[in-house]
């Protein structure tokens, strides 16, 4: 693959190892320009790959390779195109924690070294230049490729493992790696662990008694409009709040008229007498219930309750005319 610009300046060495930092060698440490055609150079690459696996997007950018913590080999030809050298591919790896199903269907969570792009260019391929590119990474690595997982591989890479590795037996897995036999038998005890199984769910079980009790005691602490209907706050309710209402509530009566009390009270009786407290009710009742009726700050009148304060008002009561 050639590019405008010169490969051998971006990329001393024939495979080069990118991380985040974009920086191949001591050259381009430190100078965006070069930096830049990095990542022009990365992210042709990765289109080119994603067109050749039929993917819909690339997988490799060089936007994504900062992002992540995945290393990218690429390989160059340096005497090709005038000596200004040209990009043969590139194999992208990375580490990933999976949950895997061994031959028994048990799971297993391990996190290992995963292949996940593997691109040559279409008319250098069958050159060896793939299996060159592969070994580097396996030594780079000091790792054995039965110990890798590989990320949806192609038909291609499939028969690349079979052919050079004799990778063929793969363990079946829900997701899109693929792990080959050996895997689970070649691999440190310390590098797989088992996922416990999942516990059953047990019965539900109902509330305690004290926890009842603590449920109770918070609603009783509640006020009335919030509290149960048998709450001690809502019984609590005297004969003042009764005879002081004057219909405002549509839950509640319009108060009633005793016709045991008449205007003329005995004057001569105690002031602690049940008579004089009836009247001084009354007549606190029917004061409230006439200046309800002159605001009518109520939607909930009745007619008849206001008709019988008009009655019971102190102005009827003592033969005054209220204008």
């Amino acid at each position: 693959m050639e590019f405008p610009f010169d490969i051998n300046q971006l990329f001393s060495e024939r495979i080069s190892v990118l991380d985040q930092t974009l920086v191949a060698g001591r050259k381009s440490a430190g100078r965006p320009d070069l930096q830049a055609h990095i990542a022009t150079v990365i992210d042709e690459l990765g289109r080119a790959s994603a067109k050749a696996q039929q993917l819909t997007a690339p997988i490799t950018s060089a936007s994504k390779l900062q992002t992540q913590k995945h290393q990218l080999y690429l390989l160059k030809d340096g005497e090709s195109s005038g000596g200004r050298g040209v990009v043969v591919g590139f194999l992208k790896v990375g580490y990933k924690k999976l949950f895997l199903l061994d031959r028994q269907g048990v799971h297993v969570e391990a996190e290992p070294l995963c292949v996940l792009d593997f691109y040559i260019a279409e008319n250098l391929q069958r050159n060896g230049y793939g299996l060159e590119l592969f070994n580097f990474m396996l030594q780079h690595k000091n790792l054995e490729p039965v110990l890798m997982a590989y990320d949806r591989p192609s038909p291609k890479f499939l028969s690349f493992l079979a052919k050079h590795y004799c990778l063929t037996q793969s363990v079946p897995q829900v997701n899109n790696f693929v792990v080959f036999e050996g895997f689970f038998l070649n691999r440190a005890a310390a590098q797989l662990r088992k996922v416990p199984p999942k516990k059953p769910d047990g019965e539900i079980k109902p509330y305690s008694l004290m926890e009842r009790e603590a449920v109770r005691q918070e609603q009783k602490s509640l006020p009335w409009p919030f509290a149960p209907p048998h709450s001690p706050q809502r019984s609590v309710a005297s004969q003042w709040s009764k005879s002081l209402s004057v219909g405002c509530s549509p839950s509640r009566a319009p108060p009633r008229v005793t016709p045991t009390s008449s205007p003329g009270c005995n004057r001569n009786q105690s002031p602690q007498s049940p008579l004089s407290d009836r009247c001084r009710a009354r007549r606190t009742s029917s004061q409230q219930g006439l200046v309800a009726r002159c605001n009518l700050y109520s939607r909930h009148m009745d007619t008849r309750a206001v008709g019988l304060l008009h009655r019971c008002s102190p102005a009827n009561l003592s033969g005054n005319v209220v204008v």
